[in-house]
């Protein structure tokens, strides 16, 4: 796999109307949560070609794959987090409580997927994070609409950097 890791302007130009979410998504965890950006990339004709991983201490968070005008979030529930987002579960929205029922459960925990075309689950993802890993970023921005547009790949050192000489 090849882990050069593509300029914004192109994630972008490959999500078309999908990186609205990706950008809110993306800017959401680079404010609340300190993590390494690992960048995937592999042929063309596989189907996860390229992926964004955001992982601390060997543990993804999430992984997004991106494809042609929508990216999917896959999101790993394992056995005590399966259990909080069953006392959570009324917070959530009819299609996520669905999808998490319909997902089979192995060895690992629920591999949750979300196919992202618009805005329409980033809350409730939102809310899975939470599930997965408390928020751990302790200098924040003033505003979460400066950490979308950073680009991918950066250290948390170097997202914090960006981050405090933007305000």
């Amino acid at each position: 796999m090849d882990k050069a890791i593509k300029p914004y302007a192109q994630v972008k130009e490959m999500l078309g109307k999908a990186s609205i979410p990706w950008e809110k998504l993306t800017g959401y965890i680079r404010f609340k949560y300190i993590m390494d950006e690992v960048w995937d990339e592999g042929k063309p004709t596989n189907k996860h070609y390229n992926n964004l991983r955001f992982r601390r201490g060997g543990k993804t968070l999430i992984t997004l794959c991106i494809r042609d005008g929508y990216f999917i979030a896959c999101i790993v529930l394992g056995k005590d987090e399966r259990e909080k987002f069953d006392e959570e579960r009324e917070q959530f929205s009819a299609e996520v409580c669905k999808i998490y029922d319909e997902t089979h459960t192995y060895h690992d925990g629920k591999w949750l997927g979300f196919d992202i075309y618009d805005e329409l689950f980033i809350d409730d993802i939102i809310r899975l994070l939470h599930i997965k890993r408390k928020p751990n970023r302790k200098i924040m921005p003033e505003s979460i609409e400066k950490c979308g547009c950073l680009d991918i790949g950066l250290s948390h050192e170097e997202i914090t950097k960006r981050l405090i000489t933007s305000l």
